[in-house]
């Protein structure tokens, strides 16, 4: 990676002299100092837009202003996290960003602040002025060769709406992203586009691009034979008051063999609950325990569903095998956009096991983030490893 200072000219070169995309990471504290490390690693002459995932524990304001004036001209948007992924794998309290090369990527963004008024004619709307923006560049033609990144205020409740709607509008584009994050407080998450960071909003990212690329997702978790049956909830604060006619939180406590007040972020990483559609399971993820023995979920909740028991397989051998198909399906990725849920995190906390894992993203070329909740082609899940595998330039042959 050419290292380059934010005062450095660059001399823009053929094609292959730049890599399509950039990395870097910060750890300093000061929001100004970051920006320009930042800077002094991404920025060149055909920098087109920088992709940022940071701590909740910047103070913002700060870091909007000190981000535009150190890549001013340049496009930027992200989001906070419940932790980065950076070359080196798992971080927390830093910033980590990806540069894109406009010669490669054609990239669009759009901000959503009203997500509950968030219909079919505004994503539509918002569809096609991203496309037309990524059409207007012509890299590659748009319907097979661009993707869409969703950024989402992860503590907004309104990701289901947002997601399916956007989804019906964007047709067979496919589409993946993350909940933003705020260290694991869940009090205030954020997302950053326009200059500044934004709550209760969305970021829809469109890339077009001539690179082949992979949009996934996989999780570790098996089912189990136990159901929890729905059978109260407060589907708008996404709670569920009781599960087989009885209290949610002791119903849940006798599940996985502890008492209620045991129950933490910890044990719902380990015992995870899960709605089966069709052949596949998509986890429904616990929250927290409310002071009336309610329970709130990261996700859609309703009375009459069918919750299923699940319980982990091993977690970095399928990440390990997705790793490996993507490889032998794109060749060695350029880099993973990685949105990899805060409680698989916790999971590999409380095993020991976080070590290997920065190894493994680190090894797989993995940048992203831990959120509270991931998105793929509409769908609102949790607990998953969610992301895209961006691959690399063809071999030049010798002339």
């Amino acid at each position: 990676m050419l290292d380059l200072s934010p005062d450095t000219p660059v001399v823009p070169g053929p094609l292959e002299a730049e890599p399509p995309l950039r990395t870097a990471v910060s750890r300093r504290r000061d929001p100004e100092g970051a920006a320009r490390e930042l800077a002094g690693a991404l920025r060149h002459a055909e920098l087109g837009f920088v992709l940022f995932f940071c701590s909740a524990e910047y103070p913002l304001a700060a870091l909007s202003s000190a981000l535009d004036e150190a890549f001013e001209g340049v496009a930027v948007a992200g989001c906070t996290t419940a932790g980065e992924i950076t070359p080196e794998g798992y971080a927390r309290g830093c910033i980590v960003a990806i540069g894109l090369d406009r010669r490669h990527f054609a990239v669009s963004c759009a901000l959503v602040e009203d997500l509950a008024g968030f219909d079919l004619i505004r994503a539509q709307r918002l569809v096609d002025g991203l496309l037309d923006d990524c059409r207007g560049r012509a890299l590659a033609p748009v319907g097979e060769h661009s993707f869409a990144l969703t950024l989402l205020d992860g503590l907004s409740s309104c990701e289901e709406q947002v997601l399916a709607t956007l989804d019906a509008a964007l047709g067979r584009i496919p589409s993946f992203g993350g909940s933003a994050g705020d260290d694991n407080r869940l009090a205030h998450t954020h997302v950053h586009a326009d200059g500044r960071f934004h709550g209760q909003a969305a970021v829809v990212v469109m890339i077009n691009t001539r690179l082949p690329f992979e949009v996934f997702t996989t999780h570790h978790l098996r089912p189990r034979e136990e159901k929890l049956v729905v059978t109260r909830a407060d589907r708008e604060r996404r709670r569920v008051l009781e599960l087989n006619a009885l209290p949610a939180a002791e119903e849940y406590a006798r599940l996985v063999g502890l008492p209620v007040e045991a129950l933490a972020p910890e044990v719902f990483a380990r015992h995870p609950l899960a709605v089966r559609l069709g052949e596949a399971h998509f986890v429904r993820s616990i929250q927290r325990v409310n002071d009336d023995g309610s329970l709130s979920f990261y996700c859609a909740v309703e009375n009459g569903i069918v919750l299923t028991a699940m319980q982990p397989a091993p977690l970095l051998e399928d990440l390990e095998a997705v790793f490996a198909g993507l490889t032998a399906r794109l060749g060695e990725p350029a880099l993973v956009i990685g949105c990899d849920c805060f409680l698989r995190r916790l999971e590999l906390e409380s095993l020991g096991l976080v070590t290997p894992a920065s190894r493994l993203l680190g090894r797989s070329r993995v940048i992203g983030f831990n959120t509270y909740g991931e998105q793929h082609h509409g769908m609102h899940i949790n607990q998953t490893f969610t992301g895209v595998a961006i691959g690399s330039l063809p071999a030049t042959p010798d002339a």
